[in-house]
């Protein structure tokens, strides 16, 4: 029990370092909007029994939001009158969903808390609900964001965002850059225990004449994989697999599926593999709370990245437009 209280404080303190980098805090809201995470919580238990896919919906597009210039809303940006294509045109943001959602949070927000809450931390709490409400842990999470006062270009986006073909050294070295650990880097990408992969992602696994990723799959997901992905753009875009088998809950199947052979995504395959990820994968295929531990970490890193905050920024009144 003494053991366990040390790791819990230690953990604690471990989120406290990384909100003191970020200029954000734990109780931005305690007197403006106290009640802003039972408002985001409330509003979405009635939208995920609607829809069990938006949990993922909104995990991805917290992820996106945070890869592109940082969590600031900007992925929420519609394009106006005669502007360049935002963020959303970019290719590596085919499947984005669930935007509005965030508009409707917003909504209820703005109802009780007037030009007080940014889009940017309803995003984050959003994604954070995304988690816990389908079985994950309960991050907490530092507030104090504000939405980017600027239309960022699509071609910023697919820049930055890394292809379904990225590899482990590629994926570290971008968590890397945000802090985080090997463990919370593997962890991170557990994010795809949640949600679905499209066809057109995958499409190089499966018919690709010059590797061996087919000969490294478990014979029976590999068949499976082609016959649900049929080779072709036309079916490629429309298609798709779940992630694992309890693909609408927050769980470690993903590790242990990608051990048994069945990772889906080229990322999920490969860190299976690779000596420098592969221990981490395994401890998380048996352990549970370790990789609910270091996701949360890397969670609370990641919604840091970035950030604006005070004057750097602004709070939306609308979250798909700039003010």
């Amino acid at each position: 029990m003494v053991m366990r209280t040390i790791v819990a404080v230690f953990f604690l303190l471990h989120f406290r370092f990384g909100v003191e980098g970020c200029s954000l805090s734990y109780d931005f809201y305690e007197i403006s909007c106290p009640q802003v995470e039972d408002i985001v919580k409330d509003g979405l238990q009635a939208m995920f029994l609607t829809d069990p896919t938006s949990p993922a919906a909104l995990l991805r597009l917290m992820f996106h939001d945070c890869q592109v210039q940082g969590c600031d809303a900007s992925i929420l940006v519609d394009p106006g009158e005669g502007s360049v294509p935002t963020e959303m045109a970019s290719a590596k943001n085919f499947g984005i969903r669930k935007r509005e959602l965030i508009s409707i949070l917003k909504s209820m927000v703005e109802a009780q808390c007037p030009q007080q809450v940014s889009c940017a931390d309803i995003l984050i709490l959003a994604a954070r609900e995304a988690v816990a409400l389908t079985g994950g842990p309960r991050i907490q999470v530092p507030l104090g964001r504000r939405d980017s006062s600027q239309t960022l270009s699509y071609e910023l986006a697919d820049t930055v965002l890394p292809p379904a073909t990225a590899g482990v050294a590629d994926m570290l070295n971008i968590f890397a850059e945000k802090g985080m650990t090997l463990a919370e880097s593997v962890a991170i990408l557990g994010a795809h225990t949640l949600g679905i992969t499209h066809c057109s992602n995958i499409q190089n696994r499966l018919y690709s004449s010059n590797n061996g990723e087919l000969r490294a799959m478990e014979p029976g997901f590999a068949s499976f994989l082609r016959l649900t992905c049929r080779r072709g753009p036309l079916t490629s875009n429309l298609s798709f697999v779940l992630n694992d088998p309890t693909t609408f809950v927050f769980d470690n199947e993903y590790y242990v599926n990608a051990m048994g052979g069945r990772g889906v995504l080229k990322i999920d395959a490969e860190m299976a593999l690779d000596p420098q990820t592969a221990h981490v994968m395994q401890r998380f295929s048996i352990n549970q709370d370790d990789f609910f531990q270091e996701f949360s970490s890397a969670f609370v890193k990641l919604s840091c990245s970035g950030v604006v905050t005070g004057k750097q920024g602004v709070i939306r009144k609308n979250c798909n437009a700039i003010n």
